[in-house]
């Protein structure tokens, strides 16, 4: 296992945090530390240090080519004052399936751990109290040899580690979707199931789109038919008729969620049956209006479960009911295994032991 080698940061004072975490912004506030690991013929140099700017050449390949990949998990305070994590192992897992897919080495999956151990530790006091808030982890990993020259993978290579308080991405409330049919997220053999910031700054784009007609989110058809629903923004989708889930088969263009795998799992503990199968834009109209679909939410690790009450695409809107029974329940169990209030009948909670 590697070692870390640790520099301490200056702390700020214990009441402009509490200022801080009074009401956090999603992605706007970090903590005191961040860990940052090298890569060149093999993992090195790995720190915790004082959270700052990064040192990069203007030719770093990461700026001309976009070798980068990252992942999104949470840690959480819990009544007792313990603080977990939620299913760690699998982010370490899915950024290395990015990095395979991205010509980049993967991150042995106990070093990813150890990272998250030692920076959660060390800022502890930034995890937030009550409901709904949390501290988001950002795992990345950046191309960091200096070349123009594009002629295979790069020859170095830097993982980091970053932390923020948060609350509720979207404030509990349901959402509003625009339904793209000009634009893809994604196409076959392309780069949709790894999680790399090219499949997001192509949406931007899309979601001005969505807010210039009154929505909050964007969802993503298929780029060949542009006919079949792939994925909300960021986030996957799922769709609920009666006690019934159905959620978009991953095709290879959409993110195999780690909240959509454990939706998955809850939904049979708790006598929900499931599908992964293909649902067009126009069956969710058509099963909405005649009341066979009675939810539809979508899920992620930023935004949870949030369910959805209006779709809207270039023939018009429709609606429907939000939030439902179904949508409700999956969100209290998730949210109560998370607190430790339910059972991790799974093993998917992390407990933190890394003194600061």
């Amino acid at each position: 296992m590697i070692t870390f080698s640790t520099i301490p940061a200056e702390r700020r004072p214990a009441r402009e945090r509490e200022r801080l975490l009074a009401d956090p912004v999603f992605g706007q506030v970090f903590t005191d530390h961040m860990v940052t690991v090298k890569w060149s013929s093999g993992w090195h140099d790995a720190r915790l240090e004082p959270y700052g700017p990064l040192a990069l050449e203007p030719s770093a390949q990461v700026f001309h080519y976009g070798q980068e990949i990252f992942e999104g998990m949470k840690a959480f305070r819990r009544a007792d004052g313990s603080i977990v994590t939620f299913r760690p192992r699998a982010n370490a897992e899915r950024l290395n399936r990015s990095a395979a897919r991205m010509a980049m080495p993967e991150l042995p999956v106990d070093v990813f751990m150890q990272a998250v151990d030692l920076l959660v530790g060390a800022d502890r006091d930034w995890v937030p109290h009550g409901e709904g808030r949390s501290l988001y982890l950002r795992p990345f990993m950046i191309a960091t040899q200096p070349s123009l020259g594009l002629h295979g993978p790069s020859n170095a290579y830097l993982f980091v580690l970053i932390a923020s308080p948060v609350g509720s991405y979207f404030g509990g409330k349901p959402v509003s979707v625009w339904v793209s049919t000009e634009h893809c997220r994604a196409a076959p053999g392309g780069t949709g199931a790894a999680k790399c910031g090219g499949n997001y700054a192509g949406t931007i784009l899309v979601q001005q789109q969505a807010r210039e007609h009154g929505c909050d989110q964007v969802v993503w058809l298929d780029p060949v038919e542009r006919r079949w629903i792939e994925e909300m923004g960021t986030s996957n989708m799922f769709f609920v008729y009666g006690s019934k889930l159905v959620t978009p088969r991953l095709t290879g263009t959409l993110l195999a969620g780690v909240t959509r795998d454990s939706l998955l799992t809850l939904a049979a503990d708790l006598g929900h049956p499931a599908a992964e199968e293909g649902v067009s834009v126009e069956q969710w109209r058509k099963d909405a209006e005649s009341g066979a679909l009675t939810e539809t939410f979508s899920c992620g690790t930023s935004s949870m479960i949030t369910p959805v009450d209006r779709a809207v695409g270039v023939d018009g809107e429709f609606r429907i009911p939000a939030p439902g029974p179904v949508t409700v329940r999956l969100r209290e169990e998730l949210q109560g295994i998370q607190a430790g209030t339910r059972p991790d009948r799974h093993g998917w909670m992390h407990e933190i032991t890394c003194a600061r």
